[in-house]
């Protein structure tokens, strides 16, 4: 979650749109569904509001009333009455009763609606509003009943908007290619095609909540693991500005890297991506010091030296592991160079792969930039300046038209995403780098052990096992095996508190991405990235809305505290600041943190950023029709 920013902020009052985001998005902290679901939820709910306050101007555009929407029509009188009242009164009205409307509906449905309904309800009656007026008869001036009319329409279209709401959005017809995957048992067995995802078969785990400082313990959730791939249908579902597609496949990559072919070029890459996780993992260990300056270093495009290539690709990421940077590049704002933040290699990739992961029990990938968003709208130095044009608009009005287009663009990059992830399959690292290491070293044919598909050996990374190794086996029953120098992984953690794995000398066959041991990897296949997908259309959306790549002041930062931060191991081992000057910085942070946390290979990060950019200028253009800016 986000906290401890740099962005200074004056004693703005938050909009009623604003109060109704907090409260989603701590209802989305506390209900633990998947990344597709929740932006469908932060869409429908931002849209409704958006309706709700377009429905007092006869200028403004609305998005669902009196329009037709995938064949779904909502009926709207503009001519309704408007009592005499302050207009602002009756769309502040309107505007909750419509996203009260909405969650009150949507999460009603899960096993978390104690923690959510309860939270919700209580806010409501914090803030002033009567939950028990639910008539929906707004033609007689009643805002109560229009934000009801508009919030039953959406709850209703969502139960035909092809997201399976009323099956709890489950798969029930993915064909998994793979048998499960045991990740605390050696190798992979089960993997018939390595092509493809491979589920992980963790029946439940226990999830970290938090510290309560009164109690002063850490609470605990108990939450069912779930083999089956999440929402693998969810390119069908209906989106905010998708052109439409007759295989519901949208922005479609092309192949990943694949092995097991007849194209050499593509087992390369394969094997290649692989193994640069492989390697990556081994950076993840406070007793590793190399330090890194990871101050700004000057903007940054998004579509900066993409590589296309797999030569294009080594070159890219070579330059990641040895963190080039820019150099003497001033902050446009206070016009002062940045200054430098010099930080241990390995405490700084364990701190970015754990910020940005957004799993159980946060505001997960959509809700983080929607994080950003709020903190940008409530900056003492910003100014509400469309696009960064013409005059200032109110709060509220910037308000729901930020989020309105913000939660448009990431539904529409989830269902992009999940599109082609569910076209491809594709096979993320525990099981690829585990298949890999189990054929051998790809090297020197001369050695024992030799298989051309297999891992590339590699001076201090990747290796045979011989005879009076540790990892030699009581009966030298793994002399020969490959052995690679990673995160050593979950079991050497018994208190995540006190201990750290570190890295070291592993076998192939149990290799762990950096992750906790209850989650090993998300339940779905990894091409393309969802957090390079998502973060991606964030930025170039907060740039567009502001009109300015950066973040105010130029600077944005958040401090991971020594020895509190991380919650899959101990540390870090001092203070760590993240900084960001712009968006990009953020979003290209974001899509690195799921290479070193071993959850994507360079081409899912790649392409997720190429699709984020697309579904992003896609949602840009369509939203125009509703903004008079």
């Amino acid at each position: 979650m986000l906290t401890m920013m740099h962005t200074s902020y004056a004693q703005k009052e938050k909009s009623i749109a604003r109060k109704m985001i907090d409260i989603m998005l701590r209802m989305v902290q506390e209900d633990g569904q998947g990344p597709t679901i929740q932006a469908r939820n932060f869409f429908h709910v931002s849209s409704a509001m958006y309706d709700a306050w377009a429905a007092y101007d006869p200028e403004q555009e609305t998005y669902f009333l009196g329009k037709m929407y995938n064949g779904f029509e909502l009926p709207f009188d503009p001519n309704f009455k408007k009592p005499s009242q302050n207009i602002d009164s009756l769309r502040t009205i309107a505007i909750m009763y419509a996203g009260y409307g909405v969650l009150n509906g949507r999460y009603n449905l899960y096993g978390s609606k104690g923690r959510t309904i309860d939270y919700l309800n209580m806010q409501m009656d914090a803030l002033g509003f009567d939950i028990t007026k639910n008539e929906d008869d707004y033609l007689d001036g009643s805002p109560e009943a229009l934000g009801n009319y508009i919030a039953n329409y959406i709850i209703e279209l969502g139960t035909q908007d092809h997201s399976r709401e009323e099956d709890n959005h489950e798969s029930e017809d993915y064909n998994q290619v793979n048998g499960n995957l045991k990740p605390d048992i050696a190798g992979v067995k089960g993997l018939k095609d390595p092509n493809h995802w491979q589920p992980i078969d963790i029946m439940s785990y226990i999830d970290k909540k938090g510290y309560d400082k009164t109690l002063k313990e850490w609470n605990y959730i108990l939450i069912p693991g779930n083999t089956q791939f999440l929402t693998s249908f969810w390119g069908e579902v209906f989106s905010f500005a998708l052109p439409p597609s007759d295989d519901n496949l949208h922005f479609d990559p092309g192949s990943p890297p694949l092995i097991q072919t007849k194209d050499s070029v593509s087992e390369a890459a394969y094997r290649w991506g692989f193994q640069l996780v492989q390697d990556f993992s081994g950076a993840l260990d406070k007793n590793n010091t190399t330090l890194w300056d990871i101050s700004p270093k000057g903007i940054t495009s998004i579509e900066e030296h993409l590589p296309e290539t797999l030569e294009a690709y080594k070159s890219y990421y070579e330059n990641v592991q040895k963190n080039k940077r820019k150099k003497n590049i001033k902050n446009p704002i206070t016009k002062k160079k940045y200054e430098k933040n010099v930080v241990k290699q390995g405490d700084y990739c364990r701190v970015i792969a754990e910020f940005w992961v957004d799993g159980p029990n946060t505001t997960s990938p959509p809700g983080h930039w929607i994080q950003f968003l709020n903190k940008v709208s409530y900056a003492s130095s910003f100014e509400r300046k469309w696009n960064g044009k013409g005059k200032a608009l109110s709060q509220l009005e910037w308000d729901i038209k930020s989020y309105f287009l913000m939660t448009g663009a990431l539904h529409d990059a989830a269902i992009s995403c999940w599109s082609v992830k569910s076209h491809y399959d594709y096979v993320r690292p525990i099981s690829a780098i585990r298949y890999l290491g189990e054929l051998g070293q790809a090297t020197d044919p001369k050695l024992p052990n030799y298989n051309p598909r297999g891992l590339a050996l590699k001076k201090g990374s990747v290796a045979l096992v011989k005879k009076g190794d540790p990892l030699a086996g009581k009966d030298n029953e793994h002399v020969n095996k490959i052995k690679i120098y990673s995160w050593k992984g979950p079991d050497y953690i018994n208190d995540p508190f006190t201990d750290e794995a570190g890295t070291g000398w592993i076998l192939a066959e149990n290799w762990w991405p950096y992750q906790r041991y209850t989650f090993a990897t998300p339940p779905f296949a990894g091409y393309t990235s969802g957090h390079s997908t998502f973060s991606t259309t964030g930025a170039v959306l907060l740039d567009y809305m502001t009109g300015s790549p950066y973040f105010p002041d130029g600077l944005e930062t958040f401090t991971a505290k020594k020895n509190e931060f991380l919650l899959f191991e101990e540390g870090p081992s001092e203070d760590i600041t993240l900084q960001w000057a712009t968006f990009y910085d953020a979003a290209i942070e974001t899509c690195l943190s799921r290479v070193w946390g071993g959850i994507h290979p360079p081409a899912d990060d790649i392409e997720g950023r190429r699709m984020g950019k697309k579904v992003a200028e896609n949602s840009i253009n369509f939203a125009k029709q509703f903004f008079n800016q």
